[in-house]
């Protein structure tokens, strides 16, 4: 998955769950969808979890 923006990663995780919750997701496109909803979730933890570190770095230096 290319790198994008947290904000995106959201909005199509939000898109996922909208389709799931509508029932707009057939069998076959659901494992698909979750599969990339799976790497969406993970791409935003480790953002979450790089940009904690950083704030962190920067509060121990004040």
């Amino acid at each position: 998955m290319k790198q994008i923006k947290y904000e995106e990663a959201v909005k199509q995780l939000e898109a996922i769950v909208m389709k799931m919750e509508n029932g707009d997701l057939d069998v076959d496109s659901m494992a698909g969808e979750l599969k990339k909803a799976q790497q969406l979730i993970k791409l935003c933890k480790d953002k979450l979890k790089h940009t904690d570190e950083e704030i962190k770095k920067l509060l121990e230096t004040e």
